[in-house]
């Protein structure tokens, strides 16, 4: 069975062509930057690869451009769209209505798109890569896999807010978690990796960011909570923020609701620390001597830092930390900072090893380190297909 697996991150869309059950990928790529002035484009096959940059100005776009390599003459690896038999869609917000994989059809995506208020920067883009796809590969069953499915393992007292119980009961109002296939993935492969690894943190870092406290291979504590922005600090998200903040804005500063969703949601984060998103340029400026952008790196490193010391007084514990996604797997700074100072948690980094690339799972920590350090590389892709492949059949 040919599935077709698409991941509409907020400025990013990763995809695989994946024969099941053999796992066989196909095909693979991925576009990011998307939305600024060039985007990168990568297409990979067995036989032949592709590397551009061009300009992507939004997800429609970049998943036209997919469809066109999938079909292309010379490089494309089918013939037909009727090859395809199932689409796999990562979306990210499924709220109280959806805690498993699903078909989709009209009422489906209905829901995804009243979900939109709660994942603006997701959401839609998900949304867009379904009615595209439904348009590309019109004769393939079309497959939702929700990010929030993991997490509906938290107890109800790291998932509930402390505010009256009817916004819980009649709003759903609680907090749901994200990167949720991700934090799956990872934390298998560790569990498979390590004879000991019942207590483990999950820090996905990417242009969104997030960490999970995992025991016994289920989510007990996640840093999202009820949309994809409280937490670490990450491209354009602000992450944790006073509440109060938003009430100065509105009637003290004379902001309007939907500008200040706008601020916390677009325009924060890194970006708005240092007028840059991508971690790639900020560390460049930072090295270069941009005294915003080095601030901006020891705010998001101790953000990280503060949230594991907080969910291993979760877990009672650790035995191992994971390093994930595109800054957890390629930003040896990032996981350097991360680990600094944290002895008391039996964190000890292998510099040497840190800054190895592979793309392999590997531990980067020292041999009398009593707390294992991961760098396992995410394959959300893999984990949707499998999840879209067990669904129908």
């Amino acid at each position: 069975m040919k599935i077709v697996i698409i991941n509409s991150g907020s400025s990013s869309i990763k995809y695989q062509l994946i024969d099941m059950p053999s796992q066989e990928v196909i095909c693979s790529g991925m576009i990011d930057r998307i939305g600024l002035e060039t985007s990168n484009l990568t297409y990979k096959t067995n036989k032949d690869s592709l590397e551009e940059r061009i300009p992507i100005a939004n997800h429609k776009t970049g998943l036209e451009k997919i469809a066109q390599l999938l079909l292309d003459q010379s490089i494309g690896v089918i013939k037909s769209t009727q090859e395809i038999e199932a689409v796999g869609h990562r979306v990210v917000h499924g709220g109280a209505s959806f805690s498993n994989t699903v078909m989709i059809n009209d009422a489906i995506k209905e829901k995804i798109k009243q979900l939109f208020e709660l994942a603006p920067l997701h959401n839609p883009a998900n949304l867009e890569g379904i009615m595209v796809a439904e348009e590309v590969f019109a004769s393939a069953k079309q497959v939702a896999v929700f990010d929030t499915a993991f997490h509906q393992t938290m107890p109800e007292v790291a998932y509930r807010y402390a505010i009256p119980n009817y916004l819980l009961t009649e709003n759903k109002i609680r907090a749901y978690g994200f990167h949720g296939t991700s934090h799956k993935y990872v934390s298998e492969k560790a569990i498979g990796f390590l004879e000991k690894s019942n207590k483990i943190i999950s820090i996905h870092l990417g242009n969104g960011c997030s960490i999970t406290a995992i025991k016994d291979g289920k989510s007990m504590d996640h840093s999202m909570g009820f949309g994809p922005m409280n937490g670490l600090i990450m491209g354009t998200r602000s992450g944790d923020i006073d509440q109060s903040v938003i009430f100065y804005m509105v009637n003290t500063l004379g902001y309007q609701l939907s500008e200040v969703n706008t601020v916390l949601q677009k325009q924060s984060g890194m970006l708005g620390l240092t007028g840059h998103s991508d971690l790639r340029d900020i560390q460049a400026n930072a090295e270069s001597g941009d005294v915003n952008c080095q601030l901006a790196l020891d705010m998001n490193v101790y953000r990280i830092k503060k949230y594991i010391g907080a969910y291993a007084a979760v877990l009672n514990g650790i035995d191992a930390i994971i390093f994930t996604a595109g800054i957890g797997e390629n930003s040896a700074y990032i996981r350097e900072k991360v680990c600094q100072e944290m002895e008391f948690l039996g964190l000890k980094l292998d510099l040497d090893k840190n800054n190895i690339r592979s793309n392999t799972i590997r531990e980067i920590n020292t041999v009398n380190s009593k707390t294992k350090i991961l760098v396992i590389p995410t394959n959300e892709e893999l984990e949707i297909a499998t999840q879209v492949y067990d669904l129908i059949n």
